[in-house]
């Protein structure tokens, strides 16, 4: 069966349409509308089975494979940012790597795009320990908060050695949290954030 880019874009749009996790075709929609509009897939050759095997193959050569305990930690990083949302007036979360500026794993809705906020965030911890290696200070950052006035941005630098390289972003309402009682809970919970 022949499915064409017209009809997929109409089947992915229908209401009663319910994604398969499973099928890479339905899945990764993106991937197939990529895939449609590069010419990497012909609606008038290509059968619906021929394109789900591309669509896997294709889906690898952009994402790369992910073996299980890569798996394992995405899982892990986004349980750790579903208790940091937990905490009493957090909008927003993030696990962020500050050498690249990417965020690991994010949840929540602060009102702007956390991956901005990540990247721009992890200017402020590199500079802060250049600053701090100009400085010749033996010390690590605890954390760094930044305050607006409606929220509080805390930083929390992770310096285990299975989490090196990495900063927890917690984003807090001003109105609904208590500031004391945030660094505390982010203090614990970054303790057993590792990848």
């Amino acid at each position: 069966m022949s499915i064409s880019h017209g009809a997929w874009k109409w089947w992915k749009r229908r209401d009663e349409f319910e994604p398969d996790s499973a099928d890479p075709l339905v899945g990764n929609a993106s991937i197939l509308d990529h895939m449609l509009d590069s010419g990497h897939y012909s609606s008038e050759t290509d059968s619906a089975a021929e394109l789900r095997e591309y669509a896997t193959g294709y889906s690898h050569e952009l994402f790369g494979d992910t073996t299980e305990k890569e798996e394992c930690d995405m899982s892990s990083l986004d349980e750790a940012v579903k208790q940091l949302l937990s905490i009493e007036g957090a909008t927003g979360a993030a696990v962020v790597d500050y050498t690249s500026g990417m965020a690991l794993a994010q949840g929540g809705n602060p009102g702007f795009d956390l991956g901005v906020a990540a990247a721009g965030n992890s200017n402020v911890v590199s500079a802060k320990l250049r600053t701090m290696s100009d400085l010749n200070l033996d010390t690590g950052i605890e954390d760094i908060l930044i305050t607006l006035d409606s929220q509080y941005h805390l930083i929390n630098v992770l310096n285990s050695t299975g989490s090196k390289g990495l900063f927890v972003y917690l984003v807090l309402d001003r109105t609904y949290a208590n500031l004391a009682l945030a660094r505390h809970k982010l203090k614990n919970l970054a303790i057993g954030i590792t990848i």
